[in-house]
């Protein structure tokens, strides 16, 4: 089966297994209708049969705004929290469209028939559910097949750089998003076929239009984020070969790009850009939302962080805590805890980064680190004030010196509280990882925050806490 045909197959069947899971809410709807007596007990309602219109018209109107919403949109790594976002407004649309639609179509007809809100607030909970489970298994089986070879695409990577390396780990980590890489480009013209970072370097930037045609090539993804605006459209105007995608890795201003506005100063224009300090109900409502999740949670984790003292006590000598100075807000210091997962004498001839198997660390460390679980502490300094539950990871003055020196706007991150968790880190950029690409990830997040945002970092810190390569 062709690549096309395979893309047309997930995509009919993502369409069917909407209708089929918003039908089955519609039933289940209509007999807790019939089964609760809420808000109070059923009367006059008719039978199942009758209600068909109805339901043609629920599942058609939530067809139509999914396609308005784009979510039979095939994008390859969408992120299923966005998805449950955009689906909880769609089905929301759409259930009010129904009722409307209802009224207009059948009424002082034969198939009017009362919808009671008791049911449409069954169908609209339900099919949410639904919709959304239905949809993660959909993606389940396609990640599947599409990390067994079915319907992948061949990807070429231009750039044999740091960036490229991120990108191609990423693919390499994640077989279900359905990439083959088949090499990577460099941008030196007298390169020797040879392999970077265990993937073969094909050819050069000139070398494109014939890349693409032997290899076969689907997707170009340039990733040289140093590369100046009149060099990218070169790339671009070499992969112009054929139907293919061709993608772009950003740098650091164009990731802001679109928070930039036009304003004006008594006539002269300018570029505004977004104010990247949170102000007003906003920063109430990040500490407020900060301050009882942090407590709930340390509350409620309290006999497993005692049990981990416990342990770290018995374990090897010193303190139960290692408390190591960080900038936060303002680069201003603080003292974030952790509990001790190294020797008393990690330290002894300087600061250094973990790294894996670092022999500074105790047996009992290295379970802590792979666990998470030495982070716990700093729950504490979330209830204080001194860290939100999202942000910039905080680093060390001694690193902060180093990297405001090198890293364009860095000291921008010190803008808003450093964090437990952040953009960065759900998105694999912790532990001994480039610093530029955290900032990067740093920088929109900031930009671009919102309270949904911080949700979506959170549910994903869940997901990832066990299963984090580079949690050491």
């Amino acid at each position: 089966m062709s690549k096309r045909k395979v893309r047309a197959f997930f995509g009919i069947t993502l369409v069917l297994g909407d209708i089929l899971m918003a039908a089955m809410a519609f039933v289940f709807s209509y007999l807790l209708r019939l089964s609760l007596a809420l808000p109070d007990a059923a009367v006059n309602v008719a039978p199942l049969n009758e209600y068909l219109g109805l339901l043609v018209v629920f599942v058609g109107s939530m067809v139509i705004v999914f396609f308005f919403a784009r979510l039979y949109h095939q994008g390859r790594a969408i992120s299923r929290i966005d998805e449950l976002y955009t689906v909880f407004g769609a089905v929301s649309i759409s259930s009010m469209m129904s009722v409307a639609l209802s009224v207009l179509l059948f009424k002082n007809s034969a198939f009017e028939l009362d919808f009671p809100r008791a049911m449409v607030i069954y169908a609209w909970l339900l099919t949410i559910v639904l919709v959304t489970l239905g949809r993660l298994l959909h993606h389940r089986v396609q990640g599947q097949l599409q990390a067994r070879g079915v319907g992948r695409d061949r990807v070429l990577i231009v750039g044999a750089s740091e960036t490229g390396n991120m990108i191609l780990q990423k693919i390499k980590w994640s077989p279900q998003l359905g990439y083959q890489v088949v090499g990577l480009v460099t941008r030196n013209p007298d390169f020797a076929l040879s392999e970077v970072f265990g993937t073969t370097v094909v050819g050069a930037v000139d070398d494109l239009p014939r890349l693409i045609q032997e290899h076969q090539v689907d997707e170009v993804i340039i990733a040289l984020p140093e590369a100046t605006h009149t060099e990218v459209l070169d790339l671009v105007a070499k992969c112009d070969h054929g139907r293919i995608n061709v993608k772009v890795f950003p740098d650091v201003f164009q990731i802001i790009a679109s928070q930039v506005s036009i304003d004006d100063l008594g006539g002269l224009p300018l570029l505004s850009m977004r104010d990247v300090r949170l102000r007003g109900w906003h920063v109430t409502l990040k500490r407020a939302f900060d301050f009882v999740v942090s407590a709930i949670v340390l509350v409620l984790l309290s006999p497993l962080m005692l049990f981990v003292a416990l342990l770290v006590k018995l374990e090897s000598p010193g303190s139960v805590f290692y408390a190591q100075e960080r900038m936060g807000l303002d680069a201003r210091p603080f003292m974030m805890l952790k509990f001790r997962s190294m020797r008393r004498d990690a330290e002894a001839n300087g600061p250094g980064w973990t790294t894996p198997d670092d022999p500074r660390r105790t047996r009992l460390g290295a379970i802590l680190r792979r666990l998470n679980v030495d982070e716990l502490p700093q729950l504490i300094n979330v209830v204080v004030g001194e860290m939100s539950l999202v942000g910039p990871r905080p680093e060390r003055p001694v690193y902060v010196e180093q990297f405001k020196k090198t890293i364009p706007r860095y000291m921008e991150r010190h803008k808003e509280k450093a964090g437990i968790t952040g953009w960065a880190q759900v998105n694999g950029l912790r532990g001994d990882t480039s610093i530029a690409e955290r900032t990067k990830y740093d920088l929109w997040y900031i930009e671009n925050w919102s309270f949904l945002l911080d949700l979506k970092i959170l549910i994903r810190t869940l997901f990832r806490v066990i299963n984090d390569r580079n949690a050491y």
